[in-house]
């Protein structure tokens, strides 16, 4: 009869956490809970601990992971979107299926046994629980975690000792599971996605994640930035042969955001009324300071001016993109603010010029980046 790890009522939950990992590390297999319902976990360093998950569970481990660091750690193949995905939905119930390069990374230095089962066929999974019993867990092993769903509708803890009965040794109990979905497993191969199992991730959640964010940064927010971002959805649109309206369903989303912005303001009027001679609306604009939160889940963080660039660089941390300078030559865009129309509408043409580049570099990921195949 497996033991019994109350999480909810422990007095020090580090206690179950120390437990959990002294039985990992003797080769034991464990139940836990996740925000997926019950699932069963073994080092992934022992044979013994690996062929007992194996023999309890019905489907393949997945590699528990930090974060995306250390995805890329196993996956040194991983594309994009791939990055992009598990940026914005781990820790959660998003599983990665990965097959590009995966014998260069850490799972090629696995035993040939243990290889077999993580990665069969060259298909490796990579999940990022949320639930804090697995990541405390995780962060007292030297090795790798593997993750299997219970057997079974494991609901609660004592479906994981009917289901697994004398193969798991030590089950953490958080009472019954908030959502009982399984977690959604996802194929990635270059730029295009499709959903190999369904699950807790819908549909519509992945075109929404997996679509590219550029951000484009000055100081208020009321004039240079908006400009930019009113422009490059024209050109977007107009190359891919859609409305402004439809770009997300297209594979982006363009905002603009300012390092010392209020929330709330509206576009300069010269601003609007020039975006207006380019087909371009900005009468919706809203300024928007830019969170940290925000700039790391940009794709493309751009910079009118060097000084904006030298804040986004020194001043975010952990950013997905290095920011870049809208200028390909360097040069800051000068501030049109307070300024008659003609200084603004230099602005404009100088933006519209500075953007060709940028819109040849986006468009050859646009055709697949929201397919679900």
């Amino acid at each position: 009869m497996p033991a019994m790890l109350d999480w909810r009522r422990a007095a020090d939950a580090r206690t179950v956490v120390r437990r959990a990992a002294e039985a990992l590390r003797a080769g034991a297999v464990v139940g836990f809970p996740t925000e997926t319902g019950y699932h069963l976990a073994a080092a992934g360093l022992s044979a013994e601990a690996v062929a007992r998950l194996r023999r309890t569970a019905d489907s393949a481990p997945a590699v528990a992971v930090r974060g995306p660091a250390e995805a890329h750690d196993w996956a040194p193949g991983l594309s994009p979107l791939g990055r992009r995905l598990i940026r914005r939905f781990w820790p959660g119930p998003l599983v990665l299926e990965c097959r590009k390069r995966v014998a260069e990374g850490l799972a090629g230095r696995l035993s040939e046994p243990i290889q077999r089962e993580v990665y069969p066929e060259g298909r490796l999974l990579l999940r990022c629980p949320a639930h804090e019993a697995v990541r405390a867990t995780l962060r007292r092993l030297a090795g790798p975690l593997l993750l299997t769903p219970a057997p079974g509708p494991a609901e609660d803890a004592d479906h994981v000792v009917r289901a697994a009965g004398n193969q798991v040794a030590l089950v953490v109990d958080d009472g019954p599971a908030l959502d009982r979905r399984p977690p959604t497993v996802v194929r990635v191969e270059g730029s295009a996605w499709k959903v190999v199992q369904p699950g807790a991730v819908t549909d519509g959640a992945l075109r929404r994640q997996a679509a590219c964010l550029v951000i484009f940064v000055c100081t208020g927010n009321t004039c240079r930035s908006p400009l930019a971002e009113g422009l490059l959805k024209t050109r977007l649109a107009d190359r891919l042969g859609c409305t402004v309206a439809e770009l997300p369903e297209r594979g982006f989303y363009i905002l603009s955001a300012g390092l010392a912005a209020a929330s709330g303001g509206p576009a300069a009027e010269e601003a609007v009324e020039v975006a207006r001679s380019y087909g371009a609306d900005l009468t919706g604009h809203s300024s928007r300071p830019l969170s940290p939160e925000l700039a790391a889940q940009a794709d493309y963080l751009v910079a009118m001016t060097r000084s904006h660039l030298a804040a986004l660089v020194h001043g975010c941390r952990g950013l997905a993109a290095r920011p870049r300078l809208l200028s390909p030559a360097g040069e800051d865009l000068p501030d049109p603010i307070g300024c008659a129309r003609p200084v603004y509408e230099e602005c404009a043409r100088c933006i519209w010029a500075c953007l060709e580049p940028l819109v040849e570099e986006l468009l050859p990921s646009a055709s697949n980046a929201v397919s679900n195949g």
